[in-house]
């Protein structure tokens, strides 16, 4: 078995990749302090071709090195808007008929593995603060709050290890519905 190389994987140019049909799936980023979480979240999105990306509140911008640095140019591919207030966001979105997924621990949350997503449906998946998780007001207008199953002894997972599995999984279920 041969590794293949950066030249083998038909990977799509940026021109290809804004003309590209996108996923249902929006990321909602919910005050996120660490601009490598926010580069890793990029470089997901682009890779699941996303359709959107929303930094909201303390959640810096690119351009920015430390977001350059992991992100490895998919903030040039992967739309994305600044908004100082998630709430606001999260309110357009749900006008607009987008499907609220605040990912949390919370009581009744649903876990990830039962969760199924719908065909011809939009999804805005939000992650929160490093600390803090998803802000509770957001929390609350969420139209289902999803739980990464967890076995052992920490609380939780890095936000960019929790968008991964998240949007991992969803664009797998979408792909057989």
């Amino acid at each position: 078995m041969r590794k293949l190389k950066n030249s083998e994987l038909n990977r799509l140019e940026v021109s290809e990749f804004k003309q590209a049909k996108k996923s249902p799936i929006i990321i909602v980023l919910d005050n996120i302090r660490s601009l490598n979480n926010i580069g890793s979240v990029f470089r997901t999105s682009d890779a699941f071709l996303i359709e959107k990306i929303y930094l909201c509140g303390i959640t810096a911008q690119p351009p920015h090195n430390d977001i350059r640095k992991t992100a490895l140019g998919s903030t040039e591919t992967v739309d994305w808007e600044y908004h100082e207030n998630t709430l606001e966001v999260i309110t357009k979105l749900k006008a607009e008929g987008v499907n609220i997924c605040s990912i949390e621990q919370a009581e009744h949350a649903t876990m990830l593995n039962d969760f199924k997503p719908q065909p011809n449906t939009k999804y805005a998946f939000v992650f929160g603060n490093e600390v803090k998780g998803v802000a509770q007001d957001i929390v609350d207008v969420s139209d289902v709050v999803i739980e990464i199953p967890q076995y052992g002894t920490k609380h939780s997972l890095n936000i960019s290890v929790s968008c991964g599995v998240v949007i991992w999984d969803v664009f797998s279920k979408l792909k057989n519905v």
